[in-house]
């Protein structure tokens, strides 16, 4: 017998006894299904636990699907995501796919072709785990440990300095904005007036690239910030 755990699903539906179909199939399918009853909870879910994919309708209490599906996006989520909807016109589908969902499933349909688009997506995510560590040029984040290093030497960050900068490391090369950090390593929890963004760059900058070569921190005025080599 395989000791793999199952793969987690979540549903997020407010059709009580429909929910109750869908989580009964899949478990039987050998899935461990999790329901929300409404966005709210369904994206609190989402963020919180490692799930394999979610099934979502679009009309929901709280927060409808597609702002739900939307803000995971927003917010960097690889998740797949299923919709499940009664919405069965092409322009209605085209909008949730436009949202960020992976696949569309029009209501009334048949358990048999919701269990093979489950399967189809979950096959297509199955991809290598992300690295464990993030390097530019002579710069190092051990993801796993939360430690950074330049060279063989260890930097003390502070976690929001340290989330700011692993936001500008996956954009190696890209120019990225105030507002795009803003959204992006604080979720909007600053006031957009003050200048936050510009002072933890400014203390990163003297922590990453004051002691070290090459400076990696570049400001690109009147657009933002590029963690990048000086051409």
């Amino acid at each position: 017998m395989s000791n793999t755990p199952p793969l987690r699903i979540l549903l997020v539906e407010d059709d009580r006894e429909l929910a109750d179909l869908i989580g009964r199939g899949l478990r039987r399918e050998g899935y461990a299904v999790d329901h929300a009853a409404d966005g709210e909870r369904g994206l609190s879910r989402a963020e919180a636990d490692p799930y394999a994919l979610l099934i979502c309708d679009l009309m929901l209490p709280k927060l409808d699907g597609l702002s739900l599906i939307e803000t995971l996006r927003r917010r960097g989520s690889r998740l797949p995501v299923l919709v499940l909807s009664a919405k069965t016109l092409v322009e209605e589908r085209v909008e949730g796919l436009h949202a960020g969902a992976d696949d569309y499933l029009t209501k009334p349909f048949a358990f048999d072709e919701l269990n093979a688009r489950v399967e189809a997506l979950l096959r297509r995510s199955r991809v290598e785990p992300p690295a464990p560590e993030i390097r530019v040029e002579n710069l190092r984040v051990d993801l796993l440990q939360g430690k950074v290093f330049r060279d063989e030497s260890e930097i003390e960050l502070q976690p929001q300095e340290f989330a700011l900068l692993v936001f500008l490391m996956r954009n190696h090369g890209r120019v990225v904005t105030r507002s795009m950090i803003i959204e992006q390593v604080w979720h909007y929890n600053v006031d957009p007036l003050t200048n936050v963004v510009e002072s933890r760059i400014c203390r990163l900058r003297n922590k990453v690239d004051r002691s070290f070569s090459p400076k990696l921190i570049q400001t690109v005025r009147g657009y933002g910030y590029a963690l990048r080599t000086m051409e």
